[in-house]
């Protein structure tokens, strides 16, 4: 028991973790013309996330992305994601996400559940979580996580949708894929 208590298992003691923005990764998808993929990450980011116990069932996470902080590796199409059209940054300039809970499905996999906020639009999404590991190295605790799934857009009023005759020109699907290191803080 004296171990429960000094390991802050017994009592909840709660851990903070930051993110680790040298090796985290917040970055998604879109299919162009129904011919090829188009990628893209978030530069700018903050949040928290604190367990209480060693598994992470218990994770509470608030992230929030600065929207205008997208990056596609092209300039033009970086402002048309900025504006009106998409993302809308100067009227909604955060996407927020606050996980509500994180189940264990199976080794080191784990369902993440949460309320995602683009635009004016608050919905629940589910994202598949792959638990990485934990370990101590450059004089922190470090854990990774591999987390990834895909939102419809239209659902968050993200619905420019010009067509090219067999299609819409960007997919209603945007895939997720997020790489994560967090350190434990002082």
């Amino acid at each position: 028991m004296a171990f429960l208590m000094m390991t802050g298992v017994m009592f909840g003691q709660t851990t903070q973790w930051e993110f680790d923005k040298a090796h985290t990764k917040i970055q998604f998808t879109a299919t162009h013309m129904k011919l090829s993929e188009v990628a893209g990450q978030f530069k700018n980011y903050s949040g928290t996330v604190m367990t209480d116990g060693e598994d992470f069932t218990d994770v509470r996470l608030q992230l929030t992305i600065q929207a205008a902080s997208i990056d596609t590796d092209n300039d033009k199409r970086d402002g048309h994601l900025k504006g009106e059209d998409f993302l809308a940054v100067e009227k909604y300039p955060e996407i927020k996400f606050v996980g509500e809970s994180m189940e264990k499905v199976g080794d080191n996999k784990y369902k993440l559940k949460g309320k995602l906020t683009i635009r004016d639009v608050t919905k629940t999404e589910t994202f598949d979580v792959k638990y990485m590991g934990t370990i101590n190295a450059m004089g922190a605790t470090r854990a990774g996580f591999k987390v990834t799934g895909s939102i419809d857009r239209f659902d968050y009023n993200v619905d420019w949708d010009k067509s090219f005759g067999q299609g819409l020109i960007v997919g209603r699907e945007i895939g997720i894929n997020a790489d994560v290191e967090l350190m434990k803080s002082k």
